[in-house]
């Protein structure tokens, strides 16, 4: 099933704010060069030029390399484009971010790094650092939309996971949760992430093993670690500010959700440090309300989870916060005048 024109569109709409330094998107690129397949047509159907990607110091929008990542995964047929890129690409090629952690003491140290200085990267992704006995790294969207993406996050998730080698260890996770929903091939994670990945969870997290923060890494150089993060500070500061819009956090909120029947304004709220009167006030700032972000949200998730062909119309309904198919199929109508299972047969909607 080909994607639909509404999620096109909003492919499009998150080319907004947040930038990020395009290195996974140059990654992207050499891949579909190398396959023979013209380049140009994918990069104008994100909202990019050549000149963007073959220029290293240009920063590029963080939604428009969704947009990319997820063109060249079609025609490249490979549904695991931001895993196998991040199972051989070099860590080096994430610049500064690398040379900060790799310099770091211990594991612990390099997180709590990454959890810093990550923006630098890419503005769009967050990371927090919890320091435990067995620590944990989370990752947050901010600015855009979480759902549309796939190939971004499991290539952050699986490079963050490389970059804990620098212990001299091939580490494997403890724990891996997601909160995407894949049907097929979930195997083809198990090489690196190990056998503990969870999908269409809660969160994004990668929980490391016990004691790991500890383990010194065989490149920490304290002095050289001062410097880098003295120009971290500096690269931060000239960044600050640039934040993502509002309703695109309620939608972040929203997403994990859906599955346990708790995508309610008071619920969202609490999780926003928020009363439920200052969430509808903001989200009116917008021109909009929390029952229409709602609907809006759970069509463009019912097209994109119908694009999971081996993923059964019940658990979509469920993922989706129905709790019959009947409601889930009447919604359907309602949002683009066909069924469930139209949707899934046909070619690109339009809505």
């Amino acid at each position: 099933m080909q994607r639909s024109s509404a999620t096109q569109r909003s492919f499009r709409q998150l080319a907004g704010s947040p930038t990020a330094g395009g290195g996974l998107s140059r990654l992207a690129a050499v891949r579909v060069r190398n396959a023979g397949i013209k380049l140009e047509p994918l990069l104008a159907r994100a909202g990019l030029t050549a000149d963007q990607i073959n220029d290293p110091e240009q920063r590029i929008s963080a939604g428009a390399q969704i947009a990319f990542l997820q063109a060249a995964a079609e025609q490249l047929a490979d549904d695991y484009l931001g895993l196998s890129l991040a199972e051989d690409f070099d860590c080096r090629e994430l610049g500064l971010l690398y040379y900060v952690m790799a310099s770091s003491d211990t594991l612990g140290d390099a997180l709590s790094r990454a959890a810093r200085y990550s923006r630098i990267t890419n503005e769009a992704i967050g990371l927090q650092y919890q320091g435990a006995r067995k620590p944990a790294l989370r990752l947050t969207y901010s600015g855009i939309l979480r759902h549309e993406d796939r190939h971004q996050i499991e290539f952050s998730v699986l490079a963050m996971v490389r970059m804990s080698w620098l212990t001299g260890r091939r580490l494997v996770p403890e724990h891996v949760s997601l909160t995407h929903v894949r049907s097929k091939g979930i195997s083809r994670f198990a090489r690196f992430l190990g056998r503990g990945v969870e999908f269409g969870s809660e969160v994004d997290e990668i929980v490391f093993p016990a004691g790991s923060a500890d383990w010194p890494l065989v490149e920490a150089d304290q002095r050289l670690n001062k410097i880098l993060r003295k120009v971290c500070e500096e690269s931060l500061r000239a960044r600050k500010g640039n934040t993502g819009a509002f309703r695109v956090a309620v939608e972040n909120t929203i997403s994990p959700l859906l599955p346990h029947g708790q995508a309610r304004a008071e619920v969202v709220a609490k999780k926003l440090g928020l009363s439920e009167r200052t969430l509808a006030r903001r989200l009116a700032e917008d021109g909009v309300t929390f029952i229409e972000i709602l609907q809006e949200l759970k069509a463009s998730l019912a097209i994109r989870y119908l694009e999971e062909e081996r993923l059964p119309i019940s658990k979509i309904a469920w993922l989706l916060g129905f709790e019959e198919i009947s409601s889930f199929s009447h919604a359907c109508r309602r949002w683009t005048g066909k069924s469930p299972r139209q949707l899934r047969s046909m070619e690109p909607v339009s809505a």
